[in-house]
């Protein structure tokens, strides 16, 4: 059982970690609804802007100023909350995939391991949860931004709806945290019922030793 769990436990981390990294580097967190005839399709992600073509394929991406230039609050916080969940979410991943018992590393010390594993789930919940809220930042602002220019009656001639970045971002933090909630909870419940087992079994093995022993003696 404990064994499942960590491999499970260990395949959330690890997609949730991919689905982070694509989300924050990825060009679509912004993308044009507009209802009328389109012959471009427009995303904006964090780092820059691309236009792609609907009728011969050709997509150009046009890169931001300098991070160090001005930009808009859900750009400088998404970015820097993302960037955070990924450097977590790596190191949690790092330090599970040292803990799990399939791995050679420390093989002798199992308290030490599931500490790893614990620590592990730790750290992985912040940084799901840093993620999350980036992503959710940007999609409220950008739901937010649309509202406004519609109850002003301002047309700028497109619409932007959070696109699949944004997505990707809020799945990934979501099975990150959900992985971190198994690590942190289930997995521990589960691996002390093992352990509290053990002198158990050690107990009845050493009686049992004993008898035969008392038993061989009086024989003789």
């Amino acid at each position: 059982m404990a064994a499942l769990v960590q491999m499970v436990s260990f395949s959330m981390a690890f997609v949730s970690t991919l689905f982070l990294v694509a989300a924050t580097w990825t060009d679509c967190w912004m993308v044009n609804v507009d209802d009328s005839l389109e012959v471009s399709h427009k995303c904006r992600g964090l780092w820059r802007e691309c236009v792609s073509n609907l009728k011969d394929g050709i997509k150009t991406c046009d890169p931001y100023d300098s991070i160090l230039a001005e930009h808009p609050l859900k750009i400088v916080v998404t970015r820097a909350l993302l960037i955070t969940a990924d450097i977590l979410s790596g190191f949690a991943l790092a330090l599970l995939a040292l803990g799990l018992d399939c791995i050679k590393f420390l093989k002798d010390e199992p308290q030490i391991k599931l500490k790893m594993r614990y620590s592990s789930g730790l750290v992985l919940g912040v940084g799901s949860i840093l993620g999350l809220v980036g992503s959710v930042w940007y999609a409220v602002d950008v739901y937010l931004e649309r509202v406004r220019l519609l109850l002003h009656n301002v047309f700028v001639g497109v619409h932007y709806d959070f696109g699949w970045s944004c997505w990707m971002g809020m799945a990934g933090s979501t099975g990150g945290f959900l992985a971190s909630v198994v690590l942190t909870c289930c997995f521990y419940a589960v691996t002390d019922a093992a352990f509290s087992q053990r002198p158990q079994r050690l107990m009845f093995r050493s009686r049992a030793v004993t008898c035969k022993m008392y038993a061989v003696a009086s024989r003789v």
